[in-house]
């Protein structure tokens, strides 16, 4: 993965695809998916680190490419 990603970029992405925000706590946001029923935290910063943007994509089922064409 040559790209970061910030947490901002990565919500604007799972809103896309039918996430909502649920709530807030701190820098953390908490995203549900009512079709699936998975929540997901997403950090709220300015880089996302490579292992949490791997849990994030690996628990939404999409993958990489799938994250940089929805940004």
């Amino acid at each position: 993965m040559s790209k970061t990603f910030s947490g901002n970029q990565i919500v604007k992405a799972l809103r896309r695809i039918g996430y909502v925000i649920d709530h807030q706590r701190g820098s953390h946001i908490f995203m549900h998916n009512l079709d699936k029923n998975i929540s997901i935290i997403v950090p709220q910063h300015k880089e996302i680190k490579k292992g949490t943007l791997n849990s994030i994509i690996k628990k939404s089922g999409i993958t990489i490419d799938d994250l940089k064409k929805l940004i």
